[in-house]
């Protein structure tokens, strides 16, 4: 594919999924397996090589600008950073439809739970709803290390659950997926060979997305969209989950 053209691809992942809390792993992975021609490996490793540099520049901007609650995600990572451990380790192992099925199931409950819930006039987390943020975390540390992907709609949904708001959610998802990723690129390196032709016009085109993000979100967060941010991210998980379940 055109290098100038995978260029502009990356800078519009990377602004959107930073401004949205992900690392984008799902849309790299389309690109690179769809549209590139990557096998499913060297795709899974080229995904999570991309998607770090832009998410540390993500994650600094929003860290400058103290939007980062590291406290609570130092409480998703508890869950999900060995997900991704385990996750990388058992992925030979786990039948391609019984994962996708799984997958998609979880993601669609999820999906649903963020879109009908009703805010809770309780400021202190529910046990029940700390119980689903760190199921998120463990989906999302499976989704880096069996395939991959970033899981950084379900991170923003777990933060969500325990407490955060808007793009509070999604600047301690960049966090979180800092962590997450480089910890998967390790083991997905170390199992599979990066495409750098292809990885390095994407990583470049997204850093240069991930910086203009942050900025986007500072003026975002004068209007209404912060009241739209937890609708977006349950239909989006819906969507993940029907996708997965074809």
């Amino acid at each position: 594919m055109n290098i100038a053209l995978l260029g502009l691809l990356g800078i519009v992942i990377g602004m959107l999924t930073i401004l949205m809390g992900g690392g984008g792993g799902g849309i790299y992975l389309g690109i690179l397996t769809g549209v590139v021609g990557l096998k499913t490996a060297s795709a899974a490793s080229t995904s999570l090589v991309t998607s770090l540099p832009p998410l540390m520049i993500g994650a600094w901007s929003y860290y400058r600008q103290k939007k980062i609650d590291v406290k609570i995600g130092n409480q998703m990572l508890i869950t999900a950073i060995p997900s991704v451990i385990v996750g990388a380790l058992v992925s030979g192992d786990i039948p391609a439809m019984i994962y996708k099925w799984l997958i998609g199931l979880i993601l669609l409950a999820l999906g649903f739970n963020m879109l009908f819930k009703k805010a809770s006039k309780v400021k202190k987390t529910p046990q029940n709803d700390r119980l689903k943020a760190n199921l998120c975390g463990v989906l999302a540390g499976l989704m880096v290390g069996v395939a991959g992907m970033s899981g950084g709609n379900v991170i923003t949904a777990g933060l969500f659950l325990l407490g955060l708001k808007a793009f509070d959610a999604t600047a301690t998802s960049t966090y979180v997926l800092v962590f997450m990723s480089a910890v998967g690129m390790l083991f997905h390196i170390a199992g599979g060979s990066v495409d750098w032709q292809a990885g390095i016009p994407l990583m470049v085109g997204a850093t240069v997305g991930a910086l203009i993000a942050p900025r986007l979100a500072a003026y975002l967060m004068k209007t209404q969209f912060e009241y739209y941010m937890k609708p977006i991210i349950g239909v989006v998980l819906v969507l993940l989950g029907a996708k997965s379940l074809m």
